[in-house]
């Protein structure tokens, strides 16, 4: 807040610029707090008004430098470098809220900003770049820009990225700062669109952070899986496409354990598995994994068949079940280590070493190398890190497709939320990565590209976009706000809601629930 009224003290202070600092509160605090951080700007502002000497508003911001010098060097040590970016854009906001031509020594503020927080030149350029435009063409022609619109791309702009969106009217211009992993939007047009259903203002940057989605009255909704693949499609070498078929399962007891089942993934998705017990989830899995073959249907990878062609498919597979297959005697590097000569005995023991350091700094269990396993009883490891150990057993062997059995189950939030970063990053790699998980929250259920839930008795009720999910139950169960999925003021979604709707039961003539449900899962099947 100081160093938002340093520089409005500097600049033409502006309603527009007060509204700015209002916008970003709103993105990073909770709404009850921006009143008291709002009131920290004003009475701040206000002191440095007091001590300006009239003549000389040039020279404020020289007379601050030392001020703001230490300010982001507080800061810098605070926030971590999305965050940074953030309050970068939201300063160059500030500055070109006014209609005047920018000072020098507004320039110098930002400049002396981007210097502390460590922003590189380039990356620094590209948020000016964005910001200050008036138009999307005017703005540099960059790889690390894609255009969201329905006429494609210009002959001026060669660099940058381009998605046809049929139903969408102006530009949707994104930023992708690669060094924060962060991506920027901003709307160049005159429909009503929203981002996570709140509007998105003309002339404003906004966060598109995962699991986020654009929606409007006429155009069709963009993704955040969708603008992050068309950055990352370069990096990724071997598509992996996977098309399930018409699949059925029967127990030997005669059990229908699935009923008729057909999707495609691609690599570079993370897809989520959720349903109720007994829906099916884990046989899915393992007929998926390869351990088990279907009754009925196929599993193609890249057009071969998963149960009759396994020599040609060795090593594509990867298999994380829920319990641990770790030796409690040995180390965190000890248990990677002579995996790894079980998997690679043609390599040399230097080779495995260097693969194994790599891999433990990749999962973050570097430092915990020399730690010994332990069991239940005297565990020298955290939950979260015997996950992650055991994921790594099987990213050793580089699989294209990672089946993870409840990666989350027993796990503290903060140790769910590190293992589901980890299986996030590894599918923007280029890996295709299937998580049955159970009671996700909002924030690991948004990380999601696709979500396929299943019901009682193995029946699919929903494939496709998370944040689309309690929507269409919403819609099929006729619900009065069926078109809201994620809370106003938080943006959070509540994933237990779905399920809340499947299961929603008849009421009695007394107002009691029966036993019998509204729409039994061959009714919901029958949607699908």
């Amino acid at each position: 807040m100081q160093l938002f009224a340093i520089l409005a003290n500097a600049e033409r202070f502006t309603v527009e610029g007060r509204k700015i600092v209002e916008a970003f509160l709103q993105q990073q605090i909770s709404q009850s707090y921006i009143e008291t951080y709002l009131k920290i700007f004003d009475e701040y502002f206000g002191v440095l008004q007091g001590k300006a000497v009239e003549g000389k508003i040039k020279k404020r911001l020289s007379v601050n430098s030392v001020k703001i010098l230490r300010i982001c060097t507080d800061i810098n040590s605070e926030l971590d470098t999305k965050q940074k970016h953030i309050v970068l854009i939201r300063l160059i906001e500030f500055v070109h809220s006014s209609d005047d031509a920018i000072t020098e020594q507004e320039t110098d503020f930002l400049t002396i900003v981007a210097d502390v927080f460590h922003i590189d030149k380039v990356d620094y350029d590209l948020c000016v770049s964005l910001v200050i435009n008036k138009n999307s063409s005017a703005i540099i022609d960059s790889s690390n820009f894609l255009v969201v619109n329905n006429r494609g791309r210009t002959q001026s702009s060669l660099a940058t990225k381009y998605l046809i969106h049929d139903t969408l009217n102006g530009d949707l211009r994104i930023l992708y700062v690669r060094s924060a992993g962060i991506l920027f939007v901003r709307y160049f047009g005159n429909d009503k669109l929203t981002l996570n259903g709140l509007p998105l203002r003309e002339n404003t940057c906004f966060v598109f952070s995962p699991g986020s989605v654009i929606r409007g009255t006429r155009a069709n909704a963009v993704y955040y899986s969708d603008v992050i693949r068309c950055f990352l499609e370069d990096d990724q070498l071997d598509e992996i496409n996977l098309h399930i078929k018409n699949v059925e399962y029967v127990f030997r007891n005669g059990k229908k354990g699935l009923n008729t089942i057909s999707f495609a993934a691609a690599s570079g998705n993370l897809v989520g598995v959720m349903g109720g017990s007994g829906a099916g989830k884990s046989t899915l899995l393992n007929i998926l994994n390869g351990n088990n073959s279907p009754s009925k249907g196929q599993v193609l990878v890249n057009g071969l068949n998963l149960h009759t062609d396994k020599k040609k498919l060795e090593g594509v597979i990867g298999y994380v079940p829920q319990d641990d297959l770790l030796m409690e005697d040995l180390s965190v590097y000890q248990n990677l280590y002579f995996n790894s000569k079980l998997c690679f005995g043609n390599l040399s023991d230097q080779a495995i070493h260097e693969k194994v350091n790599h891999l433990l700094q990749m999962v973050g269990l570097y430092e915990a190398r020399k730690l010994k396993v332990g069991d239940a009883l005297n565990a020298s490891i955290s939950g979260g890190q015997r996950k992650r150990l055991n994921i790594a057993l099987e990213l050793i062997r580089a699989p294209h497709i990672l089946f993870v059995d409840e990666p989350t189950s027993g796990l503290s939030s903060l140790d769910s939320e590190n293992v589901m970063d980890l299986l996030k990053q590894l599918s923007i790699s280029g890996k295709l990565v299937f998580v049955v998980i159970h009671q996700p929250s909002s924030d690991i259920f948004k990380m999601f590209d696709k979500l396929l839930i299943l019901d009682k008795g193995g029946y699919p009720v929903y494939y496709g976009n998370p944040s689309d999910s309690l929507i269409y139950f919403k819609r099929k169960a006729r619900f009065a706000d069926a078109d809201e999925s994620e809370c106003g003021v938080c943006g959070n979604i509540n994933p237990e809601q779905i399920f809340s709707i499947l299961e929603s039961k008849v009421m009695d003539e007394f107002g009691h629930p029966t036993r019998q449900r509204k729409l039994s899962p061959e009714e919901w099947n029958a949607y699908y």
